[in-house]
């Protein structure tokens, strides 16, 4: 998977998980809709959704720092071609 695509996709899913644990969003939107039952067990899906987003994008820029020690840059051979460029 492409670093960038990673890094978004954690960074994502770390702000809606951060917003739906920390703000009351889902308790308003599922009693608006009925299903306030679903509160309680709101924590046993959000906290793990959330260090699962926080460890990719750790995991992404952990990677995107390699990738950038190591001049890697993806999709141009002729840039990580040896004895050219100089």
């Amino acid at each position: 998977m492409n670093t960038r695509t990673l890094l978004n996709t954690g960074i994502a899913g770390t702000v809606v998980a951060a917003l739906c644990c920390a703000t009351p969003l889902l308790v308003i939107l599922l009693g608006a809709v009925g299903l306030s039952a679903w509160v309680g067990w709101l924590d046993y899906a959000l906290i793990p959704a959330l260090v699962v987003f926080l460890g990719i994008t750790i995991y992404a820029l952990s990677r995107r720092r390699v990738e950038a020690a190591c001049c890697i840059v993806p999709g141009h051979a002729e840039a990580n071609a040896p004895g050219e460029g100089r």
